[in-house]
């Protein structure tokens, strides 16, 4: 798939290379799996010799191996001879480095923990001691999004807050997906859309998955999807059991039941038999997976809802891993017929975050949310506000336009107003949207 946007996160990465002509630079690229942040860097810097450090599950002394075949390929300078310790690799880079600048990326940085912890102890006192000279331009990358926040924002650990710049890169926004499926099917419905919107929700390696294989229709997808061999059929699996660790199963499941609907923590813990408070913290916190969803303006913690922060892991959980007995028998007929069934269920909601972010993308408004009573009889879909010209629009979302019911809308918004005495003096305008609105 040829490279679709992420303008700013590689003019970024262009000036921080700049910047380190002059002062060396760390910089940690972060983003869950998938996201495309090795594409990013080869991206970037493909115009410029780079030095590209892996850290796959080897020994560190066949890690130094590797490390030194690159240093030779890309720098055409002596090799050390026999290394065992990345941290004499680290210090011969560095050193290089006050000679000539050097870019150095180490692609999953977090995998150090496994092999020798003492690697950012020895990176710490490295960096220190050559950065003032050195014209480097480090960027280390990490998937594992607990461990990445533990090296460099915890206090106790020795590179905390050694690094001069985050870049967070994220999931491709609609105006995106629309493009890409747009270039690779020009006659896409609206449905096809959102079906990518709410398979994919814009992880560039899903998008490029479904691409590459010609699956750029609602049922293509599907079928893509749910094949014998198909990679996103362990695809939660991989991502999570690592982050996890042991407790993965009652993780899974607290997953499964948000996923499925069960929104609330006491419906939660009525379907998985226990108290959960601990893991729903640790799945928001530490993990960055779900988070509180309350109802705009509301303060109390009485009347929360949690959602998952990540389309293709609300898919996963609903219908993947939900129904793996069937993917055990290979009964795939029969899961492609139930997520053909639920679709409409399950897009609708996704349609309503699809339209949150089109709105945020304007940049027209200053708060976007919803709102529902705490006896759940009134609802409202998207509250979009803008605090500067004093305006607020209320939107109802349907995935059919004649669905939509503004009078109901107006009703529920007056609801809203009585309930959280909010919007005094702002022009209020209600409106309707739906996929062709997309």
């Amino acid at each position: 798939m040829i490279f679709f946007d992420r303008t700013r996160e590689t003019d970024t990465l262009k000036t921080i290379q700049q910047q380190s002509l002059e002062h060396a630079q760390f910089t940690v690229l972060t983003g869950r799996r998938r996201i495309g942040k090795t594409s990013l860097v080869l991206h970037a810097y493909k115009d410029m010799p780079f030095l590209y450090f892996f850290v796959s599950k080897k020994a560190e002394t066949a890690l130094c191996e590797d490390y030194q075949q690159e240093i030779i390929t890309k720098l055409g300078v002596p090799l050390l001879g026999k290394v065992s310790r990345f941290a004499d690799i680290f210090d011969y880079i560095m050193q290089i480095a006050k000679q000539q600048p050097i870019t150095l990326f180490i692609d999953e940085f977090q995998e150090f923990l496994r092999i020798n912890a003492s690697i950012y102890s020895d990176m710490q006192r490295i960096w220190d001691l050559h950065k003032n000279e050195a014209r480097i331009n480090l960027i280390v990358g990490g998937s594992v999004q607990s461990l990445i926040h533990k090296i460099f924002e915890s206090n106790k650990e020795p590179l905390y807050n050694r690094q001069t710049a985050i870049i967070r890169v994220n999931k491709f926004p609609p105006s995106v997906l629309k493009e890409i499926l747009a270039y690779h099917n020009p006659n896409y419905t609206q449905d096809d859309l959102l079906a990518l919107y709410s398979f994919t929700g814009g992880v560039a390696k899903y998008v490029e998955l479904l691409m590459d294989k010609g699956a750029t229709t609602r049922s293509k997808m599907i079928a893509t999807i749910v094949q014998a061999d198909s990679v996103f059929l362990s695809e939660g699996k991989n991502l999570l059991i690592e982050e996890f660790g042991k407790d993965y199963g009652i993780y899974f499941s607290i997953l499964t039941a948000i996923a499925s609907g069960h929104t609330q923590r006491s419906q939660i813990e009525d379907m998985i038999g226990k108290e959960i408070g601990g893991y729903l913290t640790m799945l928001e916190d530490s993990y960055g997976i779900i988070h509180k969803h309350k109802p705009l303006f509301t303060t109390k913690n009485s009347n929360i809802h949690y959602r998952l922060n990540d389309n293709f892991l609300t898919f996963w959980f609903r219908f993947l891993f939900k129904y793996n007995h069937m993917l055990e028998i290979e009964a795939f007929d029969a899961l492609r017929q139930i997520i053909e069934r639920d679709y409409e269920t399950f897009s609708g909601k996704m349609l309503e975050q699809y339209f949150k972010e089109k709105l945020a993308e304007q940049q027209q408004f200053t708060r976007i949310d919803s709102w529902w009573s705490r006896n759940g009889e009134s609802e409202i879909d998207i509250i979009a506000i803008n605090e500067i010209s004093k305006e607020a629009i209320f939107y109802e979302v349907k995935r059919q336009a004649k669905d939509i019911d503004l009078s109901l809308l107006e009703q529920r918004s007056k609801d809203f107003l009585v309930a959280t005495r909010q919007l005094k003096r702002y022009a209020i305008s209600h409106c309707g949207l739906s996929m062709q609105d997309m």
